[in-house]
């Protein structure tokens, strides 16, 4: 009896994209560890300070981070926790909002020498034509698939 030869398996695109992050969230990681911030905290409490006009609410956050609000309140525990940011009443009573403290700011500019570093590290190592092309497949990709999430949601329901 023979078998007929299997078709390799398709590569599973949620894998290989994790595995990239993982490995970029790491080398990211790894430099910041002298600020004693990850990579992901540094980004949030960048991100937390970016607005322009008052404190982003936390589902604010959340949509600009591309991230799940419970995934994000663990995260600005943390940062509570460490005390760089506050979380204040917002505008009406259910919302909160993401306040960048003093201590913060500090820890902000402390990390953001090392977060260059990590920036070049990977551009080194990667190729700035490769980044280039990164950052554009992921700018192209992500409102395809924010404006999917609606459909995704329901679909899984």
């Amino acid at each position: 009896m023979s078998f007929a030869p299997r078709a390799p398996d398709p590569v599973c695109t949620c894998f290989m994209v994790r595995s990239l992050s993982r490995k970029i969230s790491q080398l990211y990681d790894d430099t910041l560890a002298p600020s004693g911030l990850r990579g992901t905290q540094f980004s949030l409490l960048v991100q937390a300070r970016r607005a322009h006009q008052a404190p982003p609410t936390v589902s604010a956050l959340a949509e600009q981070l591309h991230t799940d609000r419970t995934t994000l309140t663990r995260n600005l525990r943390t940062l509570q926790q460490a005390g760089c940011i506050e979380l204040v009443p917002g505008t009406d009573a259910r919302s909160r909002c993401v306040v960048v403290t003093a201590q913060g700011q500090a820890k902000i500019r402390e990390a953001a020498a090392l977060w260059r570093l990590a920036q070049q590290r990977v551009r080194e190592l990667c190729g700035l034509q490769q980044i280039a092309a990164l950052e554009s497949l992921v700018l192209d990709m992500l409102p395809v698939l924010e404006a999917q999430a609606p459909a995704l949601a329901e679909d899984a329901a």
